[in-house]
């Protein structure tokens, strides 16, 4: 039986919000040990190459500003991060990672590689590249809509 397109689009987006959902649940269990959260764990993986600005992080994450703006504040309030003036902006500060920001993605980084082990067992390193470019291709392809 031939699906119509609205019907692979609801099953591409019914599907992507239980992906979201268990890619949430796993990051939560690996972040713990680390003492942060899933959350915290986003907007630092969105500044680990370059400080950003939190609107910058917002828009590569998909997330709002204000919850972003949040985040931020308490990751600098820990230490994990901080902020660092803007030469394209005087009031958008860049948000950077600390060193002890780094220690806690590090202190992820044996459970993350053990959980991306297991998908790959069960997956096979070609199936899940191919899903990981799918994933990637659709997520540009929505942008590209939303912004027409």
């Amino acid at each position: 039986m031939t699906r119509t397109e609205p019907e692979l689009f609801s099953t591409a987006a019914i599907t992507s919000f239980k992906l979201n959902g268990q890619f949430l649940a796993i990051a939560e269990e690996l972040a713990r040990p680390a003492g942060i959260t899933a959350a915290w764990w986003q907007v630092l993986g969105a500044v680990l190459r370059e400080p950003l600005p939190v609107a910058g992080v917002a828009r590569e994450m998909g997330i709002t500003r204000q919850s972003v703006q949040r985040i931020a504040d308490l990751l600098v309030d820990k230490g994990l991060a901080e902020y660092r003036p803007n030469p394209a902006h005087k009031r958008a500060k860049l948000v950077a990672i600390t060193e002890a920001g780094h220690d806690a993605l590090r202190r992820i980084d044996p459970q993350h590689a053990e959980m991306a082990a297991k998908l790959t067992a069960k997956l096979g390193i070609e199936r899940l590249a191919r899903f990981a470019d799918a994933l990637t291709e659709l997520s540009a392809a929505l942008e590209a809509i939303e912004s027409v």
